[in-house]
């Protein structure tokens, strides 16, 4: 197992790359469909497709009530898993997922899984008539959820996860108890943290050293660098290649993320998730480390992105002069006040 994904990270060879092509394994299980079935399974988990439908909407195209779209689901499905040789098409993708899951502390947040397993298997092109990424994963979750599901249990409702893959027969109730203990860390901390200080805030938990054994491999020589360094993962692909079970716990973890700068922290912190333009400010100039012009704060907010709305200068140097934790440092310069008491 371990040579087969040393084999798709290193050299990529064609060969093994086809075996865990989602889009190829799916299609040639659809194939064994009718013309209607297939088209209501591809149109039900948008394979192909930019959107998932609804079992009206496939009614009204085929004149079908809504229980008799779901009968034809649900045989279909049924038709699928009777293929004889089901399991040996999927055997490969079994496995890498189980290896990811193990590596990765026993769970994984949903789209952190097809993330990894869409950089791993295969190069989305962006130009001309290519599968885009969202539309690959697709047909990932529909293998995982739908035909590996004996294997692999994808958990949607959890009160402190987001949705979340984890093999069936592994018990992990106890990352709740470390969820709790972990956000009362923050709590008392009261201020955000470096991915590698979190690590330590996880290690230090009395319910995390109570199942460290399970979330963390004697041996883990998984080298995922290569997939940190895509552009679907900005954060720092050393730092997390290293901690890959933490970093896949916190991406599960309900209302703790990290902001655009790489500091985590409860999602209502306005270091995490800034709603004013006072907010994104500080950020940014903390982040800078220096005084900055006015146009050149709104230059960062608007490049930085910390939501869809972009932000003029005018109102940037509004907030500068309003805000008391700004101060003029030269014509149109700003920095922080807390620099200026520190010194």
């Amino acid at each position: 197992m371990e040579n087969l994904l040393k084999t798709l990270l290193k050299e990529k060879k064609e060969a093994e790359l086809i075996r865990l092509n989602a889009v190829d394994i799916v299609n040639s299980i659809l194939d064994e469909l009718q013309d209607r079935e297939r088209d209501v399974i591809s149109r039900r988990f948008a394979l192909g497709r930019d959107n998932y439908q609804t079992l009206e909407e496939i009614g009204r195209t085929y004149n079908l009530t809504r229980e008799r779209v779901r009968q034809i689901e649900r045989a279909s499905l049924k038709k699928i898993k009777s293929i004889n040789d089901l399991d040996k098409r999927l055997e490969s993708v079994r496995e890498v997922v189980s290896k990811l899951l193990d590596e990765h502390g026993g769970i994984m947040e949903k789209n952190f899984m097809l993330d990894i397993l869409t950089v791993m298997t295969v190069k989305i092109e962006q130009d001309g008539g290519s599968l885009d990424r969202e539309s690959y994963k697709n047909y990932l979750e529909f293998l995982l959820s739908e035909l590996l599901d004996d294997h692999i249990q994808k958990v949607n409702k959890s009160n402190k996860f987001s949705p979340f893959f984890k093999l069936k027969n592994q018990t992990v109730d106890y990352f709740d108890n470390i969820v709790d203990e972990l956000k009362s860390k923050l709590d008392g901390a009261k201020k955000v943290l470096e991915f590698e200080e979190l690590v330590n805030v996880l290690k230090n938990l009395k319910s995390f050293s109570l199942h460290s054994d399970k979330i963390v491999k004697d041996k883990s020589d998984l080298d995922l660098k290569a997939i940190f360094k895509d552009d679907v993962f900005p954060e720092w692909a050393d730092i997390i290649n290293k901690n890959k079970p933490f970093y896949s716990f916190m991406q599960a973890v309900k209302d703790v993320n990290p902001n655009k700068f790489g500091f985590w922290g409860h999602d209502d912190w306005s270091e995490i998730k800034p709603k004013r333009i006072a907010d994104k400010i500080f950020l940014v100039l903390k982040n800078e480390k220096k005084p900055l012009h006015f146009t050149d704060i709104t230059t960062k907010i608007n490049e930085v992105g910390f939501d869809k709305k972009k932000v003029s200068s005018g109102s940037v140097h509004n907030e500068l002069i309003l805000d008391d934790r700004y101060v003029l440092t030269d014509r149109g310069v700003y920095g922080l006040k807390d620099w200026s008491m520190a010194s």
